[in-house]
């Protein structure tokens, strides 16, 4: 028994013996930073000292505590507008993201227009407004427009079905002649006898009539 309560008690000692220097080097580090943070802390109290001096008289330490109170009392606030913050950041990179996605859709539909030459048409049309601004004036667009309807009405019977077909047929009579030389006042007799010429004369006789009796002012202009 003896023998092993010594052996117990040299265990203790050993125990104590680790603690001691296990503390004892626990000190030694404590020691060596504080030896570091000492010129360190030293240093960053001189900055704070010139910039409190700075600062002057119009900083009391009661400001700085109660501003401390306010950030601690309004803590869940604070929280609330971060979280306010990220999600603006959030919501701003989805912006962002497809705003690239619709810069990138709006350019190649530019590039289909210019390819299918939309914008070369803008660009004439512009050319001829131009044109157009610059050889009439004021008094030829007021006469444009105390006879609009008169033209809305006239482009509307020249695009009547037989009007168009008896021009197509007049433009194709005339862009192809049928004899390269004159004919001979004979054929012209025989081609009065053709039921067909005699209703162009007469429609060409009614057109002449319809001439004739234009007002008296519009004759003179011509």
């Amino acid at each position: 028994m003896a023998e092993h309560d010594l052996e117990l008690l040299h265990a203790k000692i050993d125990a104590l013996s680790e603690q001691i220097a296990l503390q004892n080097s626990r000190q030694q580090q404590l020691a060596d930073l504080k030896d570091d943070m000492t010129p360190i802390l030293t240093h960053m109290v001189k900055l704070v000292i010139l910039e409190l001096d700075e600062v002057g008289t119009d900083f009391e330490l009661e400001d700085l505590l109660h501003l401390l109170k306010r950030l601690l009392r309004n803590t869940r606030r604070i929280n609330h507008l971060m979280d306010l913050f990220e999600s603006g950041m959030d919501l701003a990179d989805e912006v962002q993201l497809h705003g690239r996605e619709f810069m990138t859709t709006g350019i190649e539909a530019l590039s289909s227009l210019e390819r299918q030459g939309y914008f070369a048409f803008a660009e004439s049309g512009m050319r001829i407004l131009e044109r157009m601004v610059t050889e009439f004036d004021e008094k030829d667009l007021q006469t444009f427009e105390d006879n609009i309807v008169n033209i809305l009405r006239t482009v509307r019977n020249l695009t009547q079905p037989e009007i168009l077909a008896l021009a197509n047929q007049a433009l194709s009579a005339i862009s192809e002649p049928e004899h390269e030389k004159p004919p001979s006042m004979l054929r012209l007799a025989r081609e009065v006898m053709d039921p067909d010429v005699r209703l162009g004369l007469a429609r060409l006789l009614t057109i002449v009539k319809a001439l004739s009796n234009q007002p008296a002012e519009t004759q003179s202009d011509i």
